[in-house]
């Protein structure tokens, strides 16, 4: 229902009882959205934490070995991936890395039946 200020103020004054009631409520509830508002600004500082903290390292700065003696017969990059196909010792295989941080991830070796 709604007052207008024309209206006289009819109500009660409250009890020492329901004063009482009200303040814990009041300090209950200012307890409660400080507890929120410190896991918000926390739960947002960890993740500006990791973001800002967050090294990576650049495909100049890492070097992929192969094994002695191989040969490197094509190149290609799809989906994030480096794909390398290179024949080591008489037999294929195929090494793929990761575009941006050149880590390896996968390799899979092709032999001759007997």
């Amino acid at each position: 229902m709604f007052f207008s200020p024309s209206e006289p103020d009819n109500q009660e004054p409250l009890t020492p009882e329901q004063e009482r009631i009200l303040r814990k409520v009041r300090r209950f509830s200012s307890v409660s959205i400080l507890v929120m508002v410190l896991g918000v600004a926390s739960i947002l500082g960890v993740i500006a934490y990791r973001m800002l903290s967050s090294k990576s390292v650049s495909p100049g700065d890492v070097t992929a070995t192969l094994p002695k003696g191989s040969r490197i017969l094509s190149t290609a990059v799809s989906d994030g991936l480096l794909v390398l196909t290179i024949e080591v010792g008489g037999s294929v295989e195929v090494r793929t890395y990761h575009v941006t941080t050149l880590a390896p991830a996968g390799r899979m070796r092709f032999a001759a039946e007997p």
